[in-house]
């Protein structure tokens, strides 16, 4: 909305707001710390009009919750209420200063926020709404990358399946997300008909699924021939084989859903404007990029700097210092799935960068385990991304070379 936002002194009330799937608690507090609104609403139209309709009374006063996504966040911020999320551990201090004696109820949660944003509130960060296309993008890269995580567990239930009653299939296939391998078990789901099929079929199936490479088509049809020496109890293969076909068809169904996630996910990640931003990123693929985008966004206030940047997306460690031991630690409280995100980019990123793969090699030399100099590798990089971004720029090798050359002398030598 066009709506005039008052200084933080001219607010009339401060709001929490304690969320939940069915009902939500809400209190206000005005000025002077007094309770003026304690209410709870329905998850519903009627609930939130109730609440637009009496907090209007106070014109557009701050709401603190503890989240920064997720439907109640959206239908806050349509309503044109400034919305602050606090950290749940930083809400969590909150309560407890407000109820040292430990009393956790959904009125205190709300209570102590609104308190909190009161007195603190006005060196929080407001949040600021999404493009309607980059909030799309986001909820599909991560509703895709669940569904990848589901994928990969009915992987290992199959695999598991198939150790227990068919062992040749799993000296055979080695990646159970390929189509033929999940065909081999339809045509033959057990040791015992695999057999009874014969080396005519055997031949047929490789060839029809382009499986005739020299280095594993005589290895296949050796395991093949000897598939019911060493088969599980028939009990076993009875019960067994129709889990995995079980699975198989879930994998299959699964697997169709994430083409068309895929396909969706390209289709929106083309039309933003930061696409070639992104998509500029080297060894990065389509998959890395569009999730990198909708995890940053398109707001550039949002980081005020690299470093805010860093710790957002967990590269950055956190200092720990007692007496005259000093340590870094890992940092927990980040976006999760940005710092996944960041460690695989960093990761394929060695295969195109000389730079990235030397500063790695680096890191591993003076002893970091290969996570640790995976996460110093994407602290680089973001430091590159968030100025690219900054200034709406493609990926300019020959610019971050000379930025190396006048900062870092050791990647001279190894680039001569």
């Amino acid at each position: 909305m066009d709506e005039q936002v008052p200084t933080w002194k001219e607010h009339l009330i401060f709001v929490g707001f304690d969320w939940a799937s069915d009902h939500h608690d809400v209190v206000a507090v005005d000025q002077d710390g007094q309770i003026v609104l304690d209410l709870r609403i329905e998850d519903s139209k009627e609930g939130w009009q109730s609440l637009r309709s009496q907090l209007r009374a106070y014109g557009s006063p701050p709401v603190a919750i503890e989240t920064s996504s997720g439907a109640t966040v959206e239908r806050l911020l349509d309503a044109g209420f400034p919305v602050y999320p606090i950290n749940p551990k930083a809400a969590k201090r909150y309560r407890e200063r407000k109820a040292p004696s430990g009393n956790k109820t959904d009125f205190v949660d709300a209570w102590s926020m609104a308190d909190a944003l009161r007195t603190d509130g006005h060196g929080w960060r407001r949040l600021t709404p999404n493009d309607p296309l980059i909030g799309e993008l986001r909820l599909l890269c991560r509703d895709e990358m669940t569904l990848i995580e589901q994928r990969t567990a009915l992987v290992c239930q199959l695999r598991a399946a198939l150790k227990e009653y068919y062992p040749t299939a799993l000296e055979a296939f080695d990646d159970w997300m390929q189509p033929s391998a999940l065909k081999f078990l339809e045509q033959f789901p057990t040791p015992q008909k695999l057999a009874a099929a014969g080396k005519r079929k055997w031949e047929k199936f490789l060839h029809a699924n382009k499986l005739v490479r020299a280095q594993t088509y005589e290895k296949r049809m050796a395991l093949f021939a000897r598939a019911d020496s060493f088969p599980g109890s028939q009990a076993a293969t009875n019960a067994k084989s129709m889990l995995a076909l079980a699975l198989v068809a879930q994998l299959r169904a699964l697997q169709k859903h994430l083409d068309m996630f895929r396909k969706s996910i390209e289709k929106l990640f083309a039309d933003l404007p930061d696409h070639d931003v992104f998509g500029s990123l080297p060894g990065a693929g389509t998959k890395t990029t569009s999730r990198l985008l909708a995890e940053l966004g398109d707001d550039r206030d949002r980081f005020d700097s690299a470093e805010a940047l860093q710790c957002y997306a967990g590269t950055a460690p956190v200092p720990s210092q007692s007496g005259f031991r000093k340590k870094a630690k890992l940092r927990r409280a980040c976006n999760k799935t940005l710092r996944f995100v960041v460690h695989h980019w960093a990761n394929v990123s060695r295969r195109r960068c000389q730079w990235a793969e030397t500063y790695y090699q680096k890191k591993r030399s003076e002893g970091q385990t290969h996570a640790a100099a995976l996460r110093c590798l994407g602290q680089r990089w973001l430091k590159i991304l968030w100025k690219m971004w900054q200034e709406k720029k493609p990926y300019d090798a020959e610019r971050h070379y000379r930025n190396q050359v006048r900062h870092g002398s050791w990647v001279i030598s190894l680039n001569q």
